[in-house]
């Protein structure tokens, strides 16, 4: 599907469990006085890279290590992880260009990577032969470099050219490079752009769209290009020509060319906010907007428009709700025809959660109470046909995409669920279920364990619902150690997954696992986010609390054996459970964490969440903001549980100033609290399976001893 609606894979890439009785969050509602706001002491661990703050850092990793690292369980934990991580048994997955078929593998022997590719005939393979195009770890020793691979964006219909994105130890800033796959070598004298947090595409073999950072004034308030230019081969950056600019206090702005044979078109992208943008249509020298809703997302489909709603739009005498897709031939909709094929409606329980176009049809997947369908939709005279795609499981995830959109009608297929290991699948529509290709094995025992779906009711009545994985003989005794997952925001869902971690690190060792299904995700659509967007966040406060209280009242678990853990936004959410809900939990695992709500939009990417969580410079919104500001509302004098802080100084996305500030807070406070900073990982915590091992150990080690 050639999308126009990039904006949180760029803007927001990563942002990719717990216990208790819910009580009256003890968080104020009313602002704190304002020399408690600005009188911060601990404004010198925001500085990341500064002397002070590292060996304030070098401290607490020691501390941390010493607590959890000593004893067998931590190692055994750590060996199994990366036995896990490292294992050649795990899916290859791969991605269609020209005749090829490409991968990204990370094992013992290469930390970094191979990029290499294959034939479908091989892949199809237990054990495939591979051509290595280019070697990270080899790159990285000769450059001395720690490369971390950030992604590529392939010239097309040749297939033979890509712009590479490198990033030193995993930051969303990155290095690109002009490579040819052909050669296996870096282009002498291609496109080559310093470290930043650029866009780049294709518009021809000689032509890119590039935004990055031009120097003063060229970047928004959030880090990210304001500014799209064409830059030619041959020539310096400093000459490329500007096609459109955004506004400093925008997100981003990127352009962008379909290279759809037949379809070839410009254009530009502006993120106004991370819910809100604008589309433009470069044609004969001229900028056309798109005349949609601001909140809607725009993708092109050959030669349809296709429109994702997240606000009801009264269009033609017709109301189409929030959450609906929307159908309408691109050239009749510059003409101003506003008739649409309605290609999905949202109902109380069900959701859109991606859509994917094929050479003939469209693979539509759809959340119904959280379980997925996929519906292939096609286009005749008379509209779209709607039809189940065949040989789907009745429970778990399933994700369906185009192999190659421009030239078949074949499909991958990933299966998962909690305990069944993820299989993937190649399919082709109309030629019956799509056949087994690649399968994970067995990586923890799942023949004890079951999964249950249920709901708690929140303070205000909304059912909530959750996944529970247990023991098939676990006593209800509120004796069980408990895990309680969840993140809460930017409308992502929460949908049952195969994690070997989890499985092997908690699952098979007695403990039990729960997802919360929470508001602010994406389970029923936009109204399911919105619920708990800006000034309503404390909805999902509210809804993990009535997680937890379900837990502890249907006696599987109890205060001293509940632990949660989140990360990023979900870092945020564990904050907040901390200090809002103390008397629900014994332990928390609070990852890459947003936490200092009235900085946040201060501090590297934060400006581009004002969408999310409102704008501290407004008195009004700066109010509900310091409500759950984790930072401000940490006390002395309340026993709070332990809690386990981790995260990066690579982050470039969410500070890691939020989580040393937090730390150095509640240890000021005399709290029970621990924190890791791992050096490199970028927002994801780890540039590495041995560094992902290591920090997901340091995670169950710290659980175990406190919910044991």
């Amino acid at each position: 599907m050639k999308t126009l609606a990039l904006a949180r894979a760029f803007a927001f890439a990563a942002f990719t469990a717990p216990f208790a009785f819910a009580q009256q969050p003890s968080a104020p509602s009313t602002p704190m006085p304002q020399d408690q706001v600005t009188d911060d002491p601990f404004l010198w661990l925001e500085d990341v890279s500064g002397d002070k703050a590292l060996e304030w850092v070098r401290a607490r990793n020691a501390d941390s290590e010493k607590a959890l690292t000593a004893g067998p369980r931590f190692d055994g934990i750590r060996r199994r992880l990366l036995s896990i991580l490292d294992s050649t048994a795990r899916i290859p997955y791969v991605q269609k260009h020209g005749a090829h078929y490409y991968n990204l593998w990370q094992d013992a022997q290469n930390p970094r990577g191979l990029w290499r590719r294959t034939s479908l005939e091989e892949y199809r393979k237990d054990a495939p032969n591979w051509d290595v195009v280019l070697d990270l770890d080899a790159l990285g020793k000769t450059e001395n470099e720690n490369w971390v691979w950030k992604g590529s964006s392939w010239l097309l219909p040749d297939h033979t050219r890509v712009l590479l994105s490198l990033s030193r130890g995993g930051a969303d800033a990155a290095v690109v490079r002009e490579f040819d796959v052909e050669t296996k070598q870096f282009v002498a004298d291609g496109f080559v752009l310093p470290e930043a947090k650029s866009s780049v595409g294709w518009r021809d073999r000689d032509t890119i769209f590039v935004g990055t950072d031009f120097g003063a004034g060229s970047l928004t308030s959030s880090g990210y290009p304001r500014v799209v230019k064409l830059w030619r081969r041959g020539t310096p950056l400093s000459s490329a020509t500007t096609v459109a600019e955004g506004k400093v206090e925008d997100v981003f702005v990127y352009g962008y060319r379909d290279q759809a044979k037949g379809y070839e078109r410009d254009f530009v992208y502006r993120g106004m906010t991370f819910y809100t943008n604008e589309v433009f249509l470069l044609r004969d020298g001229k900028s056309v907007r798109l005349d949609k809703p601001d909140s809607a997302n725009a993708s092109v489909h050959q030669n349809w428009l296709m429109l994702q709603l997240r606000d009801d739009w009264n269009v033609a005498n017709t109301t189409h709700a929030a959450g609906s897709l929307l159908a309408c031939k691109l050239e009749s909709f510059l003409a101003g025809e506003r008739k649409f094929e309605v290609l999905f409606a949202p109902t109380e329980r069900s959701s859109l959660s991606g859509f994917s176009g094929t050479k003939n049809h469209v693979l539509l997947s759809v959340l119904d109470n959280v379980r997925t369908r996929v519906f292939v939709l096609t286009a005749t005279d008379k509209g779209f046909t709607r039809e189940l795609l065949p040989g789907l499981p009745e429970f778990g995830t399933v994700s369906a995409g185009a192999v190659d959109e421009e030239d078949s009608d074949d499909y991958f297929l990933t299966v998962t669920d909690y305990l069944t290991p993820t299989s993937l699948l190649l399919g082709t529509i109309g030629k019956g279920p799509a056949q087994p290709l690649k399968s994970l094995p067995t990586f923890f025992d799942s023949s004890k364990l079951a999964v249950t779906q249920r709901e708690a009711k929140s303070k205000d009545g909304t059912l909530v619902p959750y996944f529970l994985v247990m023991p098939t003989d676990a006593a209800r005794d509120g004796n069980n150690p408990t895990l309680l997952y969840g993140y809460g925001g930017f409308e992502v869902s929460m949908t049952p997954n195969y994690s070997a971690g989890v499985g092997a690190s908690w699952l098979e060792q007695g403990g039990c696992y729960a997802v919360a299904n929470i508001r602010g995700g994406g389970e029923f659509g936009p109204r399911w986010h919105q619920a708990a967007q800006k000034q309503n966040r404390i909805k999902c406060y509210e809804d993990f609390a009535a997680v937890a209280e379900d837990l502890i009242r249907q006696k599987i678990t109890s205060k001293a054996h509940l632990g949660i853990q989140g990360g990023s936004n979900g870092g945020m959410l564990m904050g907040n459970m901390t200090v809002m809900y103390p008397e629900l939990f014994a332990g928390v695992v609070c990852q890459v964490p947003l936490l200092d709500m009235l900085r946040y939009h201060k501090l590297l990417a934060g400006a581009s969440w004002i969408g999310e969580y409102g704008n501290p410079e407004i008195p009004e919104e700066a109010k509900w903001l310091l409500r759950y500001s984790p930072y401000h509302n940490v006390k002395n004098g309340v026993k709070y549980p332990k809690v386990l802080f981790t995260t990066s100084t690579r982050d470039d996305r969410v500070h890691p100033g939020h989580a040393r500030k937090m730390m150095a807070r509640m240890l000021q406070q005399g709290h029970d609290v621990l924190y890791y900073e791992n050096i490199e990982g970028g927002h994801g915590g780890a540039a590495d399976n041995k560094q992902a091992a290591f920090m997901s150990a340091l995670a169950y080690s710290f659980l175990w001893q406190t919910l044991k």
